[in-house]
């Protein structure tokens, strides 16, 4: 039987030594794409000082058709909206309005936080446009997508009927045997109701799931996993790989509008 070293298969940091300079281009390329985007800055989705979204429209009317939320990766520890502005170039050249917003980030808060933040994220974009929601997420940000696609919103919530998922994390159980976990401080009760995979599957709806083709095995297997059990309960599946790609730019393509990725995101945010 093959002994997995899930620490080296969920440490993205020292896979990618020159992560930094990554991370840092995030930031600048975000900063540069605001000044020229037609957007509304800041809009309050909830009472918490980290419950802001940015809305990025393709024209001056701020009125959008078709409506997309990125949820930004960075093991639901780090980051904000401001380092994933420039993702939304790819949508918006297709007519597509994008919501990028931040959230409560561990261990201030629990994981089922994080999830409910991006519920009343959902909730808040659907009351205030009538649209409904693609919803797409990178590493957390996917973890975090994919439980809003299988949130039973009941007959009055968000229009959520599909999602494009990017080298998220759908079993969380893997992550206690990491030292990831001393910052996260899962229980195994915790883990298990916080992770896709578990929870009942959204049949009928649709999710693109993609990862980096030079990912780690594991997460690879995390989107593999969730394809296939998803798929055999009823939802709408595909599996793809960005070509090339590690984790930490595996997103990265959604910056562009004639990537792969961004065509695939335009496509079901055209199909709702």
């Amino acid at each position: 039987m093959k002994v997995i070293d899930y620490e080296a298969e969920y440490d993205n940091r020292s896979r990618v030594p020159d992560h930094p300079a990554i991370t840092d281009a995030w930031a600048r390329d975000a900063a540069a794409f605001r000044q020229t985007a037609e957007m509304q800055a800041d809009l309050a989705y909830g009472p918490s000082a980290r419950h802001r979204l940015d809305m990025f429209f393709p024209g001056p009317d701020h009125r959008p058709e078709r409506l997309v939320m990125f949820i930004h990766g960075g093991y639901w520890r780090f980051f904000d909206k401001s380092s994933f502005s420039h993702l939304a170039r790819g949508c918006l050249a297709a007519g597509v309005s994008v919501a990028i917003p931040s959230y409560s980030l561990l261990p201030a808060v629990r994981i089922a936080d994080v999830i409910e933040d991006m519920r009343l994220c959902c909730r808040f974009l659907f009351h205030r446009y009538g649209l409904p929601i693609t919803v797409s997420g990178h590493s957390a940000g996917g973890h975090l997508a994919a439980t809003a696609l299988a949130t039973d919103w009941g007959a009055d919530g968000p229009g959520i009927d599909n999602a494009q998922l990017i080298s998220g994390l759908y079993d969380l159980l893997p992550l206690l045997k990491t030292s990831h976990n001393a910052e996260l401080r899962f229980s195994e009760a915790e883990a298990r109701a916080a992770s896709p995979l578990f929870r009942a599957p959204p049949a009928g709806k649709t999710a693109h799931l993609w990862v980096g083709s030079e990912e780690s095995g594991e997460f690879k297997r995390q989107s593999q996993r969730l394809a296939r059990t998803w798929a055999d309960a009823g939802v709408h599946t595909r599996y793809d790989e960005v070509t090339g790609a590690n984790h930490f730019i595996a997103a990265n393509p959604l910056a562009d509008p004639g990537s792969d990725l961004s065509r695939d995101l335009v496509a079901l945010a055209r199909s709702t």
